[in-house]
């Protein structure tokens, strides 16, 4: 018996699963036999695996991180997606799109995303004109 670590490409969640073989895994997953038991997706792939000892305790508080990792990863990814569908990306011209925007009472339903320094922000701030720092992770290329 050989246990795999695996990872759905559709939801990015990632769970084990034991396996008679290597050859018994690639089996299964030519005829699409394998499928994540969140979303029902068959893209799944083996991830990179580390040999530990285990610890039944540990194990399971490390199934729970990676359970809300996972979630909170997938709520990130939604967030993105909206934000580039409903957006206008102006890059290193933030602030003075921002700006541009607060000023001209004609630009007011125009909304924006971008780069901008901590001290930009500050600045925008202080002059009554309402952000948000969102963390973006970038995309993955595997």
């Amino acid at each position: 018996m050989i246990k795999y670590k695996l990872v759905c490409k559709k939801c990015q969640i990632s769970f084990d699963s034991w396996f008679a073989s290597s050859m018994e895994f690639e089996k299964l997953k030519k005829k699409n036999f394998l499928s994540c038991q969140s979303c029902n997706s068959n893209r799944i792939e083996k991830t990179l695996m580390a040999p530990k000892l285990i610890n039944h305790s540990n194990e399971i508080i490390n199934v729970e991180k990676n359970y809300k990792l996972n979630k909170i990863n997938k709520k990130m990814e939604e967030y993105k997606t909206f934000i580039k569908n409903n957006f206008e990306y102006v890059g290193k011209k933030f602030a003075y799109e921002a700006r541009s925007i607060h000023y001209d009472s004609k630009k007011k339903d125009k909304g924006i995303f971008g780069i901008a320094s901590k001290k930009e922000i500050k600045e925008l701030t202080e002059e009554g004109i309402d952000t948000g720092i969102i963390p973006w992770v970038e995309d993955k290329n595997n």
